[in-house]
């Protein structure tokens, strides 16, 4: 063979070589998307709801511009997924499902459009393995929705700098307005774009371009539902995301939000996107892609970080910088790319143990599906108590009310909702003043509808009550001033049925009682409460 034909060979065994393993590539993220959406379907549709989904199903069965926990993009999709495929858990989650597999074809597509094919089969299996991103779509929340469009938000900015074409210029303000009817974390994207557009040359150049007033003005279109039910309500949103929930002053525990995101992530692939966010940042002035990478992803992590030092501490954040995660997940493929063989094995190893992560994840919420599976996780003390116990208060509360017909109450929001979509009457299913109601933005919300104390003594004062109580619902510390308040809230009271699951991890009462036509008063002590009696015998064996 003469050289020319010898280096025409070689340049078509490239090819060939080149193409096999794109398709080795491709055929390994489509089986494990494949093998995933099965597993995640499974758990969707087993899975009982926690409180908060239940409370967005409660919310979708009432569409407004929006609540006093949420804009109403949430709802609205329970809403839709019920009205295709009828009451249940598929029904409520199928939308979230979907969109939450629509999120590693989206990281496909960037990595793809700012690299090559390669490059983008191989983020996509990052974005599956990674855990917070796996595990995306099995529950109906507003992180779903918020996250992949916030991505979309991200893939259209970057083809409009470098193309300037009006479609995308149109679907980057959508894509922002479906992130403010979906959360007031919106704001994090419009303030990590703010950086983007001061902070690079490319993104300065943004501000003389039509394209992106038109953008602007398109998702300024999803602040009118916020506008509209914060008039409406009298600013409970806005009171409870910016000040209720959030104490403003350092509390140091929160320094140990990368130790969080470490475990949620996998230390491993943890590790590989910090390095990632670094070598973004250090080519940021080789311009696209890495300048919106760079700043799109240190953007959320280091101002979530920031932000978690002096906001919300009670409750589950993990998940906040999710989106500054997908960026570096589109830029690792290329970044690892030529480095030494040692370095590749170490990139196997991360999503090796990623992989591992997002089983135990999910395996978790499978096991939480079935009782037997529940009282496995409680004998090892890691007790899913969110996903539990609600099929049993449910059918108890049925067959109590079959014999004796009452309004049915419950002592906090979440068990009055996960009793309202198990039952799905028709009737309301009223919750007492909790306190659990205001640390969740729920109290507001929950008056609007009428279902609190005041609209259940303006409704049915003097009628029977069947009154639940999850006795485990508080923390310690409140629990024994909250059950010893009940006898002032409801009168007559006395025990009719006490569940206690799981080895006494899951325990909800039943009464029979009265409304009062006006408010107790409360001056007893808690211990002459017989709810606080039966809790605390129940509890501590009488002692």
């Amino acid at each position: 063979m003469v050289p020319w034909q010898w280096t025409q060979a070689a340049r078509c065994g490239d090819r060939t070589s080149v193409a096999a393993g794109l398709a080795r590539w491709r055929a390994a993220f489509v089986i494990l998307f494949a093998a995933l959406l099965l597993a995640k379907l499974a758990i969707a549709c087993t899975l009982s709801p926690f409180g908060d989904e239940a409370f967005y199903w409660q919310e979708s069965r009432r569409l407004a511009w929006g609540y006093s926990d949420l804009p109403p993009l949430t709802a609205w999709l329970i809403r839709l997924g019920e009205s295709v495929a009828g009451h249940g858990l598929f029904g409520m989650r199928w939308p979230f499902l979907l969109l939450g597999s629509a999120l590693p074809w989206l990281v496909v597509a960037l990595a793809r459009h700012a690299f090559d094919a390669r490059a983008g089969w191989q983020a996509g299996l990052l974005c599956l393995l990674l855990p917070l991103a796996g595990t995306l779509g099995v529950l109906a929340l507003p992180d779903v929705p918020l996250t992949v469009a916030i991505l979309l938000a991200l893939y259209a900015l970057l083809r409009a700098m470098a193309e300037d074409r009006a479609w995308q210029w149109w679907l980057l303000g959508l894509a922002l307005a479906a992130c403010w009817v979906t959360h007031y974390r919106a704001a994090m994207p419009m303030l990590v774009g703010l950086l983007l557009f001061a902070l690079t040359p490319r993104g300065r150049a943004q501000w003389r371009r039509g394209g992106f007033w038109l953008a602007m003005a398109l998702a300024s279109l999803g602040l009118v539902p916020l506008a509209v039910s914060n008039w409406q309500q009298r600013g409970a949103g806005v009171a409870f995301q910016l000040v209720e929930r959030n104490p403003w002053r350092f509390h140091a525990d929160a320094l140990v939000q990368p130790l969080e995101q470490a475990l949620a992530c996998t230390p491993l692939l943890y590790a590989l996107l910090l390095w990632a966010a670094w070598r973004c940042w250090k080519r940021r002035s080789e311009g696209a892609p890495w300048d919106v990478f760079a700043v799109a992803s240190l953007g959320f992590i280091v101002l979530y970080f920031l932000l978690g030092l002096f906001a919300d501490d009670l409750r589950f954040r993990a998940h906040w910088p999710l989106p500054g995660y997908l960026p570096l997940l589109a830029a690792l493929p290329a970044l690892w790319r030529g480095t030494p063989r040692g370095w590749r094995r170490f990139v196997a190893a991360a999503g090796g143990l990623a992989a591992l992560g997002l089983a135990l994840g999910l395996g978790y919420l499978a096991l939480a599906a079935s009782s037997q599976g529940a009282g496995l996780l409680a004998n090892a003390k890691a007790f899913p108590g969110n996903f539990v116990g609600w099929r049993e208060s449910a059918a108890a509360a049925r067959e109590l009310l079959e014999r004796q017909p009452a309004v049915l109450v419950a002592d906090n929001f979440m068990l009055a909702a996960e009793l309202d979509f198990a039952l799905d009457r028709g009737q309301p299913v009223y919750a007492l003043d909790n306190p659990l109601n205001v640390k969740h933005g729920r109290a507001p919300q929950l008056a609007i509808w009428r279902y609190d104390e005041a609209g259940l003594r303006a409704a049915h004062a003097s009628q029977p009550v069947l009154l639940a109580v999850d006795e485990g619902a508080l923390r310690e510390r409140e629990r024994a001033a909250w059950l010893g308040s009940v006898c002032a809230r409801i009168a007559d009271l006395r025990p009719v049925r006490r569940l206690s699951l799981f080895g006494g991890r899951k325990r909800i009462a039943f009464y029979r009682g009265t409304v009062p036509p006006s408010a107790l008063s409360p001056g007893a002590p808690a211990a002459s409460c017989l709810v606080w009696r039966q809790a605390h015998a129940a509890q501590y064996g009488g002692g």
